[in-house]
């Protein structure tokens, strides 16, 4: 089982990111959205990205060009009747997924693989509403995909040893190294970071210090290269209340309980710094802290 040709759906941060890497490799890549527009901005954001690294030195002007090359708007799932592994890469929503997976799977070839890039959700009921639980895994990208260095490759209980052994080689060849989680709510980076998270906004909700010193105390004191706070608002606040629902409603233990002050951010539509307000307000020209 050979992979050569590449789909991934969601052209938002993650969806970019991946169908980036995967250009750079040398991997032919379709990327898709819900619109022309979305895909328009994925391209976008690929281009402006590897420019930053054409700059920095860790990319070639001809590599950069190639990999662009490599990269094709693709307009509906009919487009993806040639790829060998699409990734799914919408928003942290099983009902979303599971919808996009039912349209996707009579568009695609017997062999392909389908893979999705959810931080939180069961890859074994996701894999059972496609028409090929043997040929479906959990391939998680850390944020921001160019940069890090781990991919989670996660297995359902019907994934095929053909198709991990697929996978795995195919997340070496991008140069990341793998970690192989058990499929439980979260997998492993987020069932340890997340709370971690959620810890800090109960320290935030209860008093004990504000978001400076809350984030001050975690870089210098724990040497964590971002405040729990500042990063929460990069991951995105509605993605970070989405695991701890996740996590709260699949282990059934209190400790993941969502801390109420993050849930009134999200429903405040606060959701960190793609919408320029979280736990710091980014509409000026440094970062201040909301709280």
């Amino acid at each position: 089982m050979k992979i050569r040709k590449i789909g991934v759906i969601g052209a938002g941060q993650m969806g970019s990111g991946i169908a980036h890497v995967c250009a750079l490799a040398g991997y032919d890549v379709g990327l898709n959205d819900v619109s022309r527009e979305r895909i328009e901005a994925g391209l976008s954001t690929i281009g402006n990205n590897i420019l930053r690294q054409v700059k920095s030195g860790k990319v070639t002007e001809e590599a950069k060009t190639a990999a662009l090359s490599r990269i094709t708007a693709v307009e509906s799932f009919a487009g993806f009747g040639e790829h060998d592994l699409v990734i799914e890469s919408a928003t942290e929503n099983e009902d979303v997924k599971k919808k996009i997976f039912q349209n996707l799977c009579p568009h695609v070839k017997a062999d392909a693989i389908l893979g999705t890039n959810t931080s939180s959700i069961s890859i074994t009921r996701l894999a059972a509403v496609t028409d090929r639980p043997e040929r479906f895994i959990g391939v998680h990208f850390m944020n921001p995909v160019p940069v890090m260095e781990l991919v989670e490759l996660i297995r359902g209980i019907a994934t095929g040893d053909e198709t991990f052994k697929a996978v795995k080689e195919f997340a070496v060849s991008l140069g990341k190294t793998t970690a192989v989680s058990e499929d439980f709510p979260a997998f492993i980076v987020n069932r340890i970071l997340l709370p971690m998270i959620n810890e800090a906004i109960y320290t935030l909700y209860e008093g004990v210090a504000g978001v400076e010193a809350i984030d001050t105390a975690m870089r210098l004191g724990a040497h964590h290269p971002m405040g729990p706070l500042q990063l929460a608002d990069f991951i995105g606040l509605d993605t970070c209340l989405s695991i701890m629902q996740v996590l709260h409603e699949g282990l059934s233990d209190s400790k993941y309980r969502p801390c109420p002050l993050l849930v009134k951010y999200v429903e405040a539509g606060w959701l960190g710094r793609k919408s320029k307000r979280g736990f710091y307000d980014y509409r000026g020209e440094k970062p201040v802290p909301t709280r």
